[in-house]
């Protein structure tokens, strides 16, 4: 299925558990993402920055496919996979693997090593991405965060790249966190599927358009969101629980949480250059995430 053919909905910005050696614990991700889905999810999605994309290989990729299609995951209904690569034949790689597999989109960073590149260079390196697929080229997801990769992708761009590729762009994750940008992607692209990575701008983004979200929180708290991606209902204790998870390093965060829904600590291993939260912090943590849902709930 085309993933612009209906709504896209709430994915799960799917965290990728590490054994000790090193490797991806195909059994505890599997695990997790039959949890998700259960939980609301309609995807999941992986090698992500959530899911620490840019630290897997192309051969642990693969495993990791493997692992969720024999578990009975559908991957062009249920898997969209990250493509993190800073040169054009890593993230072409990486896209005809995930294609080859049948997965449901892809979602594209730009190059992120040189910094203060402009427009041009940006779309010329989108179009050898695109045309470097051939006839394979589909479901192309435009993923902005700046944060992490120091690249804007810019509302002019994004037009660019969809008037060029049209049938082959069909949507933007935008986690830049900017609200008078996302308000600006949805008024000038609204008929993209925009989704908003920024779990707080999440509901008002749906409600000006917004098709949903690829969310580091739905590992977490899938069900909670599901009313916020689907119908644009707000819910503050959502902004206090990101907030807190924002006054640390966010995938290692995410990872703690995780660990302590799942009552095991295996999941606060993350790869290097990512450090695990030390156990104050853990704790700091867990205590306001559990004051935030209270409140919610009362």
């Amino acid at each position: 299925m085309n993933a612009s053919a209906s709504r896209f909905g709430l994915s799960c910005a799917l965290a990728t558990a590490f054994t000790e050696a090193g490797q991806p614990d195909l059994p505890r991700i599997v695990a997790h993402a039959r949890d998700v889905l259960a939980r609301g999810c309609g995807s999941v999605t992986a090698f992500g920055t959530t899911g620490e994309g840019p630290s897997i290989g192309l051969s642990q990729r693969l495993r990791v496919l493997g692992a969720l299609q024999g578990a009975g995951l559908d991957l062009r209904r249920q898997v969209v996979g990250g493509v993190i690569a800073a040169s054009l034949e890593g993230a072409l790689a990486e896209a005809r693997m995930l294609l080859e597999n049948d997965s449901r989109a892809l979602l594209v960073t730009p190059p992120f090593y040189f910094k203060g590149v402009g427009d041009e260079g940006l779309y010329a390196w989108f179009s050898a991405f695109i045309e470097g697929l051939g006839a394979a080229a589909r479901d192309v997801i435009l993923y902005n965060i700046p944060s992490v990769t120091a690249v804007q992708l810019s509302i002019p761009l994004i037009g660019r790249l969809r008037q060029a590729f049209p049938g082959v762009v069909i949507g933007v994750k935008d986690s830049s966190g900017d609200w008078p940008y996302t308000q600006e992607l949805l008024a000038q692209h609204r008929d993209l599927a925009i989704l908003v990575g920024d779990e707080r701008h999440l509901a008002q983004g749906v409600q000006l358009g917004g098709q949903g979200a690829i969310s580091g929180l739905a590992n977490v708290i899938p069900e909670l969101l599901l009313p916020l991606a689907t119908r644009g209902e707000a819910n503050p204790g959502i902004t206090t629980m990101v907030n807190a998870v924002l006054r640390h390093p966010v995938t290692p965060a995410v990872k703690a949480l995780i660990a302590e829904r799942a009552n095991d600590e295996a999941w606060l291993r993350v790869a290097a250059p990512l450090v695990a939260l030390d156990a104050a912090a853990v704790t700091t943590l867990r205590a306001e995430v559990r004051e935030a849902l209270a409140a919610k709930a009362a």
